[in-house]
This record gives C-alpha cells, sequence and structure tokens, in this order.
C-alpha cells in the first residue's frame, strides 16, 4: 500500500504545474459549456407555457438586480398525495399543468412520479419546499412547490418596474419545459407585451 502511495506521488510531482493548471481551466470551460448548452436545450425544445405572477410579500425586496417570482401554482392543494409518504424532507413533485380559457397554464394535479400527459398539457417538474412540521416524511394538504423560475435577473434599475407589475398581477413569465419536467424563463411578459427574453445561447 505504501509503494502505491509513493508511486502516485511522484507521478504526481512529475507532472508540470502548468499542464496541471491548464487541466483545471479547461475542466471548468467544459463545465460552463455544458451549463449553457443545457439551458439552450430547454429554451429551444422545450414546450413554452405562460405562468401568472403573484404578488410578494413587500419585505422580501429587490436582492441586487433580479425580481422574486411567484406563481399561482406556487402553492398547491395536494390532493391524492395528501398524507401519503414522501422520499425526502423536500421532495420532487410533478405538476400537471393545462391552459385556461386566457392561454395560462394553471395547475391540475400534483403526482410524486412522471405521469402521462396530452398537448395541450405539460408536466413540469418542482420541489416541495415547504415542511409540516413532522419528522416523519409525508405530504401536506397544501404544497409550496419551487420550480427554478423563482427569481429573474433584470438590467440595473429596471426591478422595481418589474416588481409594481407582478405586484399588480400584470406581470407573466414564458416558461420553456421540457418533456422531463424541467424548465426555464423564456421571456417576461408585461401587461401581455414581451419586455425580456432570454438569448438562446
Amino acid at each position: 500500500m505504501n509503494r502505491l502511495v509513493t508511486a502516485v506521488s511522484e507521478f504526481w510531482q512529475r507532472i508540470p504545474k502548468a499542464a496541471l493548471f491548464a487541466a483545471a481551466v479547461l475542466l471548468q470551460c467544459v463545465l460552463l459549456v455544458l451549463m449553457v448548452a443545457d439551458r439552450m436545450q430547454i429554451l429551444r425544445e422545450g414546450t413554452e407555457v405562460t405562468l401568472q405572477t403573484q404578488p410578494v410579500d413587500p419585505r422580501d425586496l429587490l436582492r441586487g438586480d433580479y425580481v422574486v417570482l411567484r406563481y399561482d401554482i406556487s402553492q398547491l392543494p395536494a390532493g391524492a398525495l395528501a398524507g401519503k409518504p414522501a422520499d425526502a424532507r423536500n421532495p420532487v413533485v410533478f405538476v400537471k399543468l393545462a391552459p385556461n380559457a386566457d392561454g395560462v397554464y394553471a395547475a391540475v394535479s400534483a403526482h410524486a412520479e412522471p405521469v402521462p400527459v396530452t398537448a395541450p398539457e405539460v408536466l413540469i417538474r418542482g420541489r416541495v419546499s415547504y415542511s409540516c412540521g413532522s419528522n416523519v416524511r409525508t405530504f401536506c394538504d397544501r404544497l409550496t412547490i419551487k420550480y427554478g423560475l423563482e427569481s429573474y435577473f433584470v438590467p440595473e434599475g429596471e426591478g422595481g418596474k418589474l416588481e409594481q407589475a407582478r405586484n399588480q398581477q400584470k406581470l407573466r413569465i414564458v416558461a420553456a419545459v421540457l418533456p422531463s419536467g424541467r424548465a426555464a424563463i423564456k421571456r417576461l411578459l408585461l401587461d401581455g407585451e414581451p419586455v425580456y427574453e432570454e438569448p438562446l445561447y
């Protein structure tokens, strides 16, 4: 065992520091490219759904240059999940969405596993962020769910206008949702008109 450790140590010392630095930089670049490619896939291939934002507690102020977002689908009745065991303290759930008469997507049902949907329905993946206050992992009667769509970065000085519109329920977002349920914000709508659009790269 000592020989193995010694051999590895000697091999490690023989590698030039410049090569190690270059490998570390290359690895970071690859990870960054993978993250960008992943987001591009969601924005390009995802089904577009329009979601209505909800007012946010005024004490939850603009943080830096991004707007805090909450949706009609952020708090839902658990339905058939209520009281059932959860596999984690903050379990993953899949929410079936369908468009209403205004074209805004609303929640139909919540599920612990993916379920089949038929167009124009979509299945969006979220994580329950509320605990019932019990050590037993169960679904509460009402679920508070985060979808990874809860903040949006904006140009400096633009956040106040958008927060005001959000609190007046004039702000909607268009999200792209993949069949796996993963989602990303694609554009912001103010009074139905696009105000910010995410680039595809």
